[in-house]
């Protein structure tokens, strides 16, 4: 039992946060986090106002700044935030609207906005709040109306700076470095990336960026919005035809808006949002969708004799093989679960959606008979491929996490029964797999030999991988099955180590292995479970015998710097450099060895470099951006040897594996 300390427990004890006082203290509540990605979520929220305008109609352009002195400017030529006496603060509309939690045009229904993507009106105040300095223009009514901030308190009150003939607003603030730490410099490529989504996202709207630290400057305009976002989605595969599936249709207060094609590859890309918003988790409005999706295509197939009178219909993962779609929703008050808005919840959503989906899908196969063929055909395939892989399904998949069941003969399993502790590394090789079953912690290392280079999974279907040996000891191993039975619960290992030869051989086992994970197990990357090894690549050896001393260097850059830095040192030291001599003698060093693969190091060494928790390297895969990986999969592993082919001459004097950022 606790001992009592004070009976001092009063009113005086309860701290009361005043304005944005909330904001400064816990500033994770607001932007998700004080790191990079909580930064650039300081751009976002004010720039979604000056897209919350162009929604609105009243917008036509948003220029997002990179200052040069380490600032943000959003302009847009929109409405301008109103300027006068707010009744309820008694202080101008444009301070309010900066200095107040919860205070904007998306509330209620005189609100200033229809259709907005901010929900809770605490983007602009928040900002403010977390910025050394803000300063705010509003061009409206032909005059220029100023005023700036301090860490969210006003240095002046609102004066007239000037005349003019523009209307919009102008932001520019600083982020605080006492609350980001860890950087306040802002990455050119996420600005572009968002401002590139935005445009696709609110077709007519122009949206430059300009970085003045670097004179680099981007415009997007998307005339078609989802359809030309829809086209960029399939760049690099094989469509089943040319033409977009597309309808756009009000829905009492709400719009829907809708864009389809189907491509060749067996995977399913989809992007729903919801005012701008991206909901990764769906909701009602893709509910919706699928469900009309479903019905209309098996409807079209049995009208048309494309499905037989006793086969069953084709189920959702049938007809979601090869589709790409974006669904974009825009309602007056979008019911999002949490702060972070991954999904939307509102139940008439669906209905919406159905009913537009319904109605100008079955349109457009009735008037497009060969692509309605197709799409037919392709989901018919899928069915015939998922009827092939449940037959074989039970003996591939392991039932139960730890009794040992069906595990493959050739996994040499650790001992420990704790999930959190364990480790599988996958190993290319049987040479270097023997050197890891002798060297490993075998309490909590398991070691998965792979022979060869497994199946490329971009191409295959799952009855392809239940014939692939290699896959099949993989996906046993795992515990978490694959398609319709895939189960997180099952997971064995709480790290999934690919351990390759560091050349290019090692590279592409790497490669093959990343894509059958993003492609069929992407929760188990999404939840921090797959890492690359990183094993050196040079040993520096100094003496010989029993004062043979062996220093591991990780890749050329790092041999190059090291030899320089040794035979600096010896020159320091009165040392006679004889240049003639190979740079690793001129270091110190005796000898200098490349390992070749894994199979060159014996036990002690693949443990010390590799695999110990004390010495090892590992590198994390995220995937930060499932979008830009997907097409980077497209590009390395799909059929189009003309994509693959400009990508590794553009990348060919830089590429690193460990440094692609999927």
């Amino acid at each position: 039992m606790a001992e009592k300390k004070s009976d001092n427990y009063d009113s005086s004890e309860i701290q009361v946060l005043e304005g944005l006082e909330p904001v400064r203290v816990r500033p994770g509540m607001y932007i998700g986090s004080t790191g990079y990605d909580g930064l650039h979520h300081l751009i976002k929220e004010i720039a979604d106002n000056s897209i919350d305008e162009a929604i609105a109609g009243e917008a036509t352009k948003v220029v997002i700044t990179l200052l040069k002195d380490g600032g943000v400017k959003v302009e847009d030529d929109g409405r301008g935030i109103p300027v006068d006496i707010h009744p309820k603060t008694k202080k101008s509309t444009l301070e309010t609207v900066l200095t107040v939690l919860h205070a904007g045009g998306k509330f209620g229904e005189g609100g200033g906005y229809k259709v907005s993507s901010g929900l809770h009106g605490v983007g602009s105040s928040v900002v403010n709040a977390l910025s050394t300095r803000m300063i705010a223009e509003v061009y409206r009514d032909g005059k220029i109306h100023h005023i700036e901030f301090d860490t969210g308190k006003p240095v002046a009150p609102l004066s007239v700076k000037g005349k003019t003939e523009k209307r919009g607003t102008s932001i520019i603030f600083y982020p605080d470095p006492t609350i980001f730490k860890e950087t306040t410099t802002f990455d050119y490529s996420w600005v572009v990336h968002y401002a590139r989504h935005q445009a696709y996202l609110t077709k007519g709207i122009l949206i430059e960026v300009i970085d003045e630290r670097t004179d680099k400057r981007e415009s997007f305009y998307f005339d078609g919005g989802i359809k030309s976002y829809v086209k960029r989605l399939n760049n690099g595969k094989e469509v089943l035809s040319g033409d977009i599936f597309y309808v756009e249709k009000k829905v009492a207060d709400s719009e829907v808006e809708i864009a389809v094609q189907y491509n060749d590859t067996f995977a399913e890309t989809m992007k729903p949002f919801a005012n701008n918003v991206l909901t990764p988790d769906g909701g009602t409005h893709v509910v919706g969708f699928r469900t009309a999706l479903n019905r209309v295509i098996n409807d079209y197939a049995r009208k048309n004799g494309l499905l037989k009178e006793k086969e069953d219909n084709l189920t959702g993962d049938d007809i979601k093989e090869g589709l790409t779609a974006v669904i974009l929703v825009k309602l007056p008050n979008p019911e999002f679960e949490g702060q972070t808005k991954n999904k939307l919840g509102n139940p008439e959503v669906r209905s919406y959606v159905d009913k537009v989906m319904s109605e100008y899908f079955a349109y457009y196969l009735e008037e497009n008979p060969a692509v309605a063929k197709k799409i037919v055909g392709k989901a018919t395939l899928a069915a015939r491929a998922r009827k092939a892989a449940r037959a074989a399904r039970d003996n591939v998949i392991r039932k139960g996490a730890f009794e040992g069941l069906n595990l493959p003969s050739k996994l040499a399993d650790c001992s420990s029964r704790d999930r959190t502790e364990c480790e599988l590394f996958i190993v290319e090789g049987n040479s270097a797999a023997g050197s890891a079953k002798e060297g490993r912690d075998s309490k909590i290392q398991a070691i998965l030999p792979l022979r060869g280079k497994v199946l490329n999974t971009e191409r295959a279907r799952l009855d392809k991988m239940f014939a692939n040996a290699e896959l099949v000891s993989l996906i046993k191993a795992m515990g978490v099955g694959i398609g319709e039975q895939f189960d997180m619960a099952g997971l064995r290992y709480h790290k999934v180590v690919f351990m390759t030869d560091a050349d290019v051989d090692g590279a592409h086992i790497s490669t093959l292995l990343l894509t059958f994970f993003f492609r069929y197990m992407p929760e188990v990357i999404k939840a921090g479970h797959v890492y690359l090894a990183k094993p050196p690549l040079f040993g520096l050896i100094k003496g010989t015998g029993a004062t043979r001393k062996i220093e591991y260097i990780y890749d050329e850059a790092a041999l190059e710097k090291r030899l320089a830095e040794k035979i600096e040192e010896r020159r320091k030291a009165g040392t006679n450099i004889n240049e003639d001599d190979e740079r690793f003698k001129q270091a110190g060093y005796t000898q200098q060895q490349r390992f070749k693969g894994l199979g060159e190091m014996d036990a002690t060494q693949l443990w010390e470099t590799t695999m110990n928790p004390a010495n090892r390297t590992l590198i994390r895969v995220n995937i930060d951006d499932a979008e830009k990986a997907d097409a980077i999969f497209t590009k390395l592993m799909g059929d189009q040897a003309d994509l693959r082919k400009n990508f590794i001459q553009s990348m060919a004097s830089t590429v690193n594996l460990d440094d692609l950022d999927f």
